[in-house]
């Protein structure tokens, strides 16, 4: 099945508008029990058929949980590599460790054996052409790595840079509503 066709179903399943709402002006963001509305920038927009496919490929769906083990799966990649998009991963990939660590870190040994999406420089309109099969060829590693002491310090590293990323501006916030106050 190609990838197109996959990822209609995807959106479809997942409550995402069609084409993954890359027309949308806003998006919308769940977290800490709210739905949110954010600006959808260039940027995310030109990328995001890029994040849906990872979920495909990884067979996650959009919770936190599955979000999460896509942005430890992004880390592992390489996806830090791309700032913005990179930002994004890390702030996710922060937010899941407090929900859904195991899920994260499934997601980044996933990725220690896979070639990240993006990386693959493959246009989008030749990612909707493209067979699912060929996708996972094609992502795939030759070489299969087991996660080992180094693994284990580059993980810990993100874990700390992932809840800088996320806690940082919850700090910021929480320090100036206290200044207020006072």
């Amino acid at each position: 099945m190609t990838l197109e066709k996959l990822l209609d179903e995807f959106y479809v399943k997942n409550g995402i508008p069609q084409n993954g709402g890359i027309d949308n002006k806003t998006f919308e963001f769940k977290v800490f029990g709210l739905k949110l509305n954010l600006p959808n920038p260039k940027f995310r927009r030109e990328a995001l058929h890029i994040h849906d496919i990872q979920h495909i490929l990884s067979n996650q769906d959009t919770s936190w949980k599955g979000e999460g083990f896509i942005a430890g799966w992004e880390i592992s990649t390489g996806m830090w590599k791309h700032f913005r998009l990179g930002f994004m991963s890390l702030w996710a990939m922060g937010y899941s460790l407090w929900i859904y660590p195991k899920s994260v870190y499934n997601g980044f040994k996933k990725g220690l054996n896979d070639i990240g999406i993006i990386d693959l420089k493959i246009s989008k309109l030749d990612f909707m052409k493209m067979e699912y099969s060929e996708l996972l060829k094609i992502c795939q590693k030759e070489k299969i790595t087991e996660m080992n002491t180094f693994h284990w310090i580059q993980l810990l590293f993100w874990v700390v840079i992932s809840q800088l990323v996320f806690l940082l501006p919850i700090l910021v916030v929480g320090i100036g509503i206290i200044y207020i106050i006072k």
